[in-house]
């Protein structure tokens, strides 16, 4: 696994808890919303360089997307 690799998945990890608490999804749901959406296909892209950002403010980009539908 690669130094970006486990980055990602922290802050997916990060991602999930955030919205179980700020949003009260189950674990299940939170999984499916991050996994689903066009903030994790960024960060999974490292071109974008989200990788190198924190939960906290890609989080902000998931709440946003999360409650418009769109970023």
């Amino acid at each position: 696994m690669s130094m970006i690799d486990y980055m990602n998945e922290c802050t997916v990890r990060d991602l999930v808890l955030m919205l179980m608490e700020e949003r009260g999804l189950t674990l299940h749901e939170a999984l499916d919303s991050v996994y689903n959406s066009e903030t994790y296909a960024k960060l999974m892209n490292p071109a974008t360089g989200l990788y190198f950002q924190s939960p906290v403010y890609i989080f902000s980009y998931l709440d946003r997307e999360l409650a418009t539908g769109k970023l």
